[in-house]
């Protein structure tokens, strides 16, 4: 029996991976889920034969099946019910109760280890503690983020010589995991200060990141839940969480430099800077010319005689749902002999790949969609950039104020077509806190209102034609 769970567990951890490959298309994500999905029932089935899992008795399976069983009929009605826009702050919290997880199943261990009982010593000893240590911050980390992101924590926080602070409260939390992972004999009162120490480290960490590097910080957070995992995996002897924890914990370290790539920041300048707060300590030189509108038959009618046009869609679009009207827009459009692409940033929205799953839901062909390096070029022979709901995104300072807390971060050169068309809700400023010269600029045109309604006009203006 061993042997065949051992089997099941490795054809799992194909699976995972083959999942995890087809994920990196729209075409093929929904595939890759489902893939993933089996598998995962398949290494949690085939535990239930495990001999540790049956020398604890009966009362403790009965204990599992009511556990998978409340935690499963959470997860299908929250997941059924979750609209697209609040998708990122699901996949966060989700994302810190792996890591509580894995945490929790540390701190069993190490009460175990305080009273008395040996848990292995030495390697599997500090594996426990590191586990412990990277799933708490993630699951208190990922919690605030989830605030953040749903509206219950309105502003960032930073507190006078906040970085101090967190070095000191690191030092100490590393002080009580060293005394737990290379002591002989701990006190119960050692492992409380250890997670106390830990769980404040995560939400003092996360505070004072503000909304436009959360993208960046989910997925980091995602890399630490499968690192904490895989340790904790290695203390239990199970492989299966061993080989997930290190799939999950080198894919979402991958994306997350390529994230903080994107932003052309470092991820310490990500995790220990001002950007995205609202500090309001942002250098901003001065705009130049005004806001100019237009209304929606006109801009209708420039798009609609137009031979390119490439839309830039944001976080303004997920808001309004207007996906569907968007892609209606883009057949009427296409009918009339325009060509259409869509430009993508790669931090665009509110988690990776936020505007490519709504435009796969919206029925958007792949082939119309180009990331930031290979749609750039195309701008200055675009005769219409229809920027809806991006912001910071597509911001020139990023390329012309040094003392701007985005400059370097490359951007959509929505500014550089024939004539750019913004669609926003009103003339507050992005995420970053700054305002959008974007806005200002000769070329640009603003639209204002809901995106939905403002789609749904441009719809009706192109059909008059």
């Amino acid at each position: 029996m061993s042997s065949f769970i051992e089997i099941v567990y490795f054809a799992a951890a194909v699976i995972f991976i083959l999942g995890l490959k087809k994920m990196s298309s729209p075409v093929t994500a929904r595939d890759g889920i489902v893939w993933a999905g089996y598998a995962m029932v398949a290494a949690t089935v085939v535990t239930f034969f495990s001999p540790a899992v049956h020398g604890h008795g009966v009362f403790n399976l009965l204990l599992i099946v009511i556990a998978i069983a409340i935690g499963s009929y959470v997860a299908f009605k929250s997941a059924k019910s979750v609209e697209m826009t609040d998708m990122p702050q699901m996949i966060a919290i989700y994302n810190g109760m792996g890591g509580g997880a894995a945490a929790a199943i540390a701190a069993v261990e190490l009460v175990r280890f305080a009273a008395g009982h040996d848990i292995g010593g030495g390697t599997v000893q500090l594996l426990a503690v590191l586990g412990a240590l990277i799933g708490a911050i993630s699951f208190s980390g990922s919690a605030v983020a989830y605030a953040k992101l749903q509206g219950l924590m309105k502003k960032t926080l930073r507190l006078p010589s906040h970085q101090a602070l967190n070095i000191s409260l690191f030092a100490i939390t590393v002080l009580f995991g060293a005394l737990l992972a290379f002591s002989g004999e701990v006190s119960g009162f050692t492992v409380f200060l250890f997670f106390l120490c830990a769980l404040v480290l995560g939400v003092m960490v996360t505070l004072p990141i503000g909304g436009a590097d959360m993208p960046v910080v989910i997925s980091l957070f995602n890399a630490l839940t499968g690192l904490a995992v895989a340790f904790e995996g290695y203390l239990l002897g199970n492989a299966a969480m061993i080989i997930a924890g290190t799939v999950v914990g080198s894919s979402g370290t991958l994306l997350t430099q390529l994230m903080a790539k994107a932003m052309n920041r470092p991820l310490s300048n990500i995790l220990f800077s001002s950007f995205g707060s609202d500090s309001g300590t942002a250098q901003e030189e001065e705009i130049a010319g005004s806001m100019k509108e237009i209304e929606a038959s006109d801009a209708a009618v420039t798009m609609a005689y137009a031979d390119k046009v490439i839309i830039v869609p944001g976080y303004g679009m997920a808001v309004a749902q207007a996906q569907h009207k968007l892609a209606e827009l883009v057949q009427l459009l296409e009918d009339r002999g325009v060509t259409v692409k869509f430009a993508i940033h790669p931090v665009a929205g509110r988690m990776p790949g936020h505007m490519n799953v709504l435009l796969a839901e919206a029925g958007i062909d792949y082939d119309k969609i180009y990331d930031l390096d290979e749609i750039n070029p195309e701008f200055p022979t675009a005769d219409v950039a229809l920027v809806i709901g991006a912001n910071d995104v597509v911001n020139p300072v990023a390329r012309t104020n040094p003392d701007s807390p985005i400059y370097g971060m490359p951007i959509l050169d929505a500014d550089k077509a024939k004539n750019c068309i913004v669609i926003k809700r009103g003339k507050g400023a992005g995420f970053s806190g700054i305002e959008n010269h974007l806005f200002y600029a000769e070329n640009t045109r603003m639209l204002y209102g809901d995106a939905q309604k403002a789609l749904g006009e441009l719809i009706a203006g192109v059909k008059q034609l």
